[in-house]
């Protein structure tokens, strides 16, 4: 770690980016958050953010004294243009062009471009996402290509030289638990599995053994097996 390296992290309030804060915390000097509020049906992640901040700083006062501002950033013209499962009351169903509807086009690109523009006002120099092409719906701005391509496009753009980190690109989410289990313990992954919010359609009712959400939608469904696989694995 170097004491000049400094993070934004994507945090929505979701097991993936709950994962990739606790990293940043692990390597990086100083650390911000960063969440938007994009008209997403699982509004419900928002309001679960604050008091995952709050618990990642009591887990360890290094992370409490790493961890600084959060900005929430309003993206509702996502969901004005856009019309997908994830931003609209409808079922979730595969398109004609093979991906689900629940793929919001544009939206990790535009997440990106916004941290990266706070970035550059706050000084930080590296831009850390849960974007991850092993264990995913298909979505193409979750691949690793398409980061590659977005660091150089952003570099270009603003002159500057930050950095995309994508720690779990080639994790699936048994390996992801894993890696929370690496970063924070048992502590940690109990705060993931209880703490955090995936579920597509905002389900937060029943805490089931890998987490809450309907259990049905994608996003539940890999949770829980890797969950699942964690768990048969011996951990």
């Amino acid at each position: 770690m170097l004491p000049t390296d400094s993070a934004l992290v994507l945090f929505s309030g979701g097991q993936d980016s709950t994962t990739c804060l606790a990293w940043a915390l692990k390597h990086y000097a100083r650390v911000e958050t960063i969440g938007f509020d994009y008209g997403q049906r699982h509004a419900v992640e928002l309001t679960v953010r604050p008091q995952l901040l709050a618990s990642l700083r009591a887990l360890d006062p290094a992370w409490d004294a790493k961890l600084g501002e959060d900005h929430m950033i309003d993206l509702s013209l996502i969901s004005r243009i856009s019309q997908t499962a994830m931003t609209h009351d409808i079922a979730i169903e595969t398109q004609a062009n093979g991906l689900p509807n629940t793929f919001v086009p544009g939206r990790n690109l535009l997440f990106m471009t916004v941290a990266a523009t706070v970035a550059y006002r706050r000084g930080l120099t590296v831009l850390v996402g849960g974007m991850c092409e092993t264990d995913f719906s298909g979505y193409p701005d979750c691949r690793d290509d398409t980061m590659k391509a977005l660091q150089v496009a952003l570099n270009l753009g603003m002159d500057t030289r930050t950095k995309l980190e994508t720690p779990l690109m080639w994790r699936d989410k048994r390996q992801t638990w894993e890696l929370a289990q690496e970063l924070g313990g048992a502590a940690l992954v109990d705060l993931i599995r209880a703490g955090t919010h995936t579920c597509y359609l905002g389900e937060r009712g029943a805490l089931h053994d890998w987490g809450y959400g309907c259990g049905a939608c994608p996003a539940c469904e890999l949770r829980a097996r890797g969950y699942r696989q964690f768990v048969n694995a011996g951990h």
